[in-house]
């Protein structure tokens, strides 16, 4: 792949909120394509402690159910017209990717590298970060719109009695996915002089 086009991937990738239940590729090409990006994304350590779990149809359908039901508790009535119609936008997709840490892993590795303790959280969370936006790159390339979400902790329980998950598993964010049924909006950038510094350069 040439530098312009690992480019054009990366700015393919956007926030799309409408979905349609339809892709362009297979449920198994999905399943693939996640597999290989999280086989291949690196990690402190090579710990590997992100987990994923992909969701199609009713079964994604169960999971945006979890949630709704999960805020109805808590979002004032009044205003929970406004939730659903948000809640429903995401079920609406053709499946919902869950983004997991493995506390067992990344507790394992406090235990034996002490030294590093207080690192192996923060270097899991990043490399839980490198796994959602290289899926989500791959699925724009694939002609998937997506979003990323974060309703944990508040359903973190019920979604891993309802998929049969191990307690260990700490949900880090809900991406749902799905043919693009609306493009997304400008986007507005920082001056990037702001935001990276260049030193040395031509020395």
């Amino acid at each position: 792949m040439a530098v312009q086009d690992f480019e054009a991937a990366l700015q393919k990738r956007r926030t799309i909120y409408a979905l349609g239940n339809t892709s362009p590729i297979s449920d198994e090409q999905i399943v693939s394509l996640v597999q290989d990006t999280v086989k291949h994304v690196p990690s402190a350590f090579n710990n590997q402690s992100a987990r994923v779990v992909v969701l199609f149809g009713e079964e994604s359908k169960k999971l945006w159910n979890i949630v709704l039901e999960t805020l109805r508790k808590i979002v004032p009535a009044d205003n929970f017209s406004s939730t659903e119609e948000k809640i429903a936008g995401f079920a609406a997709g053709h499946g919902t990717i869950l983004y997991f840490d493995d506390a067992a892993v990344t507790d394992s590795l406090k235990e034996q590298f002490k030294l590093y303790a207080d690192n192996f959280d923060p270097w899991a969370e990043q490399a839980n970060g490198m796994v959602q936006h290289a899926v989500w790159v791959a699925l724009a390339q694939a002609g998937l719109g997506a979003s990323l979400q974060h309703y944990n902790p508040l359903i973190d329980d019920e979604v891993k009695s309802t998929f049969g998950l191990p307690a260990a598993w700490r949900l880090r964010a809900q991406m749902p996915f799905g043919a693009v049924a609306a493009p997304a909006g400008d986007k507005d950038f920082a001056p990037i002089e702001d935001r990276v510094k260049v030193f040395g350069l031509n020395d």
